[in-house]
């Protein structure tokens, strides 16, 4: 079994050994046993935090690379006018605390993609949107908090120095929750 231990710069130059396609709640995951596209055994053994993104580059142990390919699965596509009713759209299902990925067509037509879920297709609608329920790839949006292109963490360490020569380390663990529960007017 290859030992996926270390993610590489997505802009370095390397020869990709094989593909690694995952769905994106396995992509999410830093511990995982699974199969790549050629049918190597592979383990993951990464960071946690940072979600896997189509093209990403892992590194094994023994220094083969494995670049990361984001599975076709199930997903419902909303697609709505530019402007107001995309911004409209986008913040009333990211108020939903849901994963979603923003994107358009060719054509130009502008989507917003989500997991299946009836009361999101059916907020979409009534905010305008025209549904598809297809297989594609789902690779949503990191969030506003991301730094290059790590996702957002709600504990964060501050080391400080004081004058009077001592040190001493804050751990912070703010209070958010994404299963708060919020009254929305519908």
């Amino acid at each position: 079994m290859l030992e996926l231990i270390k993610r590489i710069d997505g802009s370095t130059q390397a020869d990709v050994h094989d593909t690694l396609t995952l769905p994106y709640e396995l992509r999410i995951r830093g511990r995982l046993k699974a199969v790549t596209d050629s049918g190597l055994d592979v383990g993951l053994f990464l960071d946690r935090g940072p979600v896997l993104r189509h093209g990403d580059l892992l590194q094994a142990s023994s220094g083969e690379i494995i670049q990361v390919c984001a599975a076709d699965e199930p997903v419902t596509t909303a697609y709505v006018e530019g402007g107001l009713a995309l911004g409209r759209l986008g913040y009333h299902l990211g108020n939903r605390h849901v994963s979603l990925a923003l994107g358009s067509d060719a054509d130009g037509r502008h989507w917003v993609r989500f997991p299946p879920d009836h009361v999101l297709e059916e907020l979409a609608v009534l905010l305008g949107a025209t549904l598809s329920h297809h297989q594609a790839p789902f690779d949503p949006e990191s969030g506003a908090y991301a730094q290059a292109g790590r996702e957002h963490f709600h504990a964060h360490e501050h080391a400080h120095e004081h004058a009077n020569d001592h040190s001493h380390e804050h751990n912070h663990a703010h209070g958010h929750s994404h299963n708060d529960n919020h009254n929305h007017a519908h």
